[in-house]
This record gives C-alpha cells, sequence and structure tokens, in this order.
C-alpha cells in the first residue's frame, strides 16, 4: 500500500528491502511501527529465502527517532507502562539484531535517537556524507537505555560515554571513525556503494553467511577456553560435510562458480 509506514520488497535474488515510509515525519516512529518492524524482522529472518536484509526509509531523513505524538502520550504512562512501551521497543531491536542473515542499514540525513539504535542493530552501515547522527535523549532528560546495548557495541564503550552524554551532532566522517558506520560515500552514490557490498554477500553461500555472523555473535568477548575451541572444530566440521559446504568446495577445486550465485 502506498501510503504504508512500513515497506517490504524481496528480490529473486533474496535482497529484503525494509524501508521506513514516513517521510513527511521524518520516518519518526511510534509504538505502531516498532510493532509493524517487529513483526518484519522475524518474518524475513524465518524466511530462508532471504539472504541480505537492507534497512533503508524514503525522505530526506532516514528516521528522526520517536514520533512526537507517542512521546507525549508516554509522558502521562505510569512506571508499568513505561515498562511495556520500552519492551516492545526492546523487542523490535532483537529481533534486527538477532536476524541470522547479514543486515546493512542505508542511512542518509538525520538519524536521531533510537534511529541510531536502529542503525547500531545492523551488521553493516553505509551513509551519505550528509548523514548526520545524535543520541538526543539527554537534551529532554531522558537516557538511550533501551539502544544502549547496540550503540556501545557499535561504537565502543569510550566513544559511547561520550556521546549518551553530550548529546552532540556526529557527522558522518565521525561516524566512521567512531565504527557507528562502515562507508560513506557522496549521496548521489549510496545506492551504487549499497549494491557494491550486497554482492560481495551474494558471492558467499547463504548458509556460510548466517553461520559466519552466529560465530561472531557467539564468541565475541569470550575467553578462548577448550569449550570455545572444541565448539569451533564442531561448527567447520559440521558445514564441511553439508550440502552448501561440498558444493562450494567442489566448485573451488573444479573452478566454477558455486550453485548459489545468481546472475
Amino acid at each position: 500500500m502506498a501510503n504504508d509506514t512500513i515497506l517490504t520488497d524481496i528480490t529473486n535474488k533474496g535482497i529484503a528491502k525494509v524501508t521506513l515510509n514516513r517521510p513527511d515525519k521524518h520516518n519518526a516512529f511510534d509504538d505502531a511501527m516498532i510493532a509493524r518492524l517487529r513483526d518484519t524482522f522475524r518474518e524475513l529472518g524465518a524466511n530462508d529465502a532471504v539472504r541480505v536484509v537492507i534497512l533503508a526509509s524514503n525522505g530526506k531523513n532516514f528516521s528522526a527517532g520517536a514520533d512526537l505524538n507517542w512521546m507525549q502520550r508516554m509522558a502521562e504512562y505510569d512506571y508499568e507502562d513505561n515498562l511495556r512501551d520500552a519492551g516492545a521497543l526492546a523487542d523490535m531491536l532483537k529481533a534486527l539484531h538477532q536476524m541470522p542473515q547479514p543486515t546493512i542499514a542505508r542511512v542518509q540525513g538525520a538519524a536521531y535517537g533510537g534511529a541510531v539504535g536502529l542503525v547500531s542493530c545492523c551488521d553493516m552501515a553505509v551513509a551519505s556524507e550528509e548523514a548526520s547522527f545524535c543520541l538526543s535523549e539527554v537534551k529532554i532528560g531522558l537516557i538511550p537505555a533501551t539502544i544502549s546495548p547496540y550503540v556501545i557495541r557499535a561504537m565502543g564503550e569510550r566513544q559511547a560515554r561520550r556521546y549518551c552524554t553530550t548529546a552532540e551532532r556526529i557527522d558522518a566522517a565521525t561516524a566512521r571513525d567512531i565504527g557507528l558506520v562502515h562507508e560513506v560515500t557522496d549521496a548521489d552514490k549510496l545506492d551504487q556503494k549499497l549494491a557494491e557490498l550486497v554482492g560481495k554477500l551474494l558471492l558467499n553461500g547463504p548458509l556460510a553467511l548466517r553461520e559466519s555472523k552466529a560465530l561472531v555473535s557467539d564468541f565475541a568477548g569470550r575467553v578462548i577456553s577448550a569449550g570455545v575451541i572444541a565448539d569451533s572444530c564442531e561448527r567447520i566440521a559440521r558445514i564441511r560435510v553439508s550440502a552448501e559446504g561440498q558444493e562450494g568446495l567442489g566448485a573451488f577445486l573444479e573452478k566454477r562458480e558455486a550453485n548459489w550465485i545468481v546472475d
């Protein structure tokens, strides 16, 4: 539907694009949009035909964060209401962060407040040179609590200490320097850069992409114990004997393209 706040498209190559579609409101989100995004992320994550997920938005800005009308309603909530509301946002962010497929944020214009959380939940982020970011919550006496686990992982603890407390604007170059985004490019080349990144992902085995992402999530920050080493050995042994592993090894040895590469 043309007036839908969340648009979803899946190509025959397995590229899923989720688009925030409230450009007149700078793609600010409310509780209804959050629920839609949560359900969309869960559905795409369970779809084996989906190989890559792009999170994008229509209009001048990526997202202004929380919708003003939603914030006005929240101001009247009691503690229990706020707890349920925060839980709904947390569920949506978790669904995005835990998607088994690689995820990429396409960022143009402003990404403020909760939108920084959306970007941080994605595995990769590509931004235009005009993009800007801000953890603005403290300006109105609030804190970026629900998004903080993902923001801290994306930019690191020391950078998060600064930007969560100063609420200063982060330009695209700085966002790249601190690890919040991976690529910065001209606005008119944003889709080209995104396509290059997607193209690299589609050359790789779909199962291997999921398993590699899980590998990083499961092993990050853990002590390299005997259990971790044994787990890593089991994972490579399991994928070597899988149909995809056998196809990939065969294609490499026979100097041909693997069957998952689609023109």
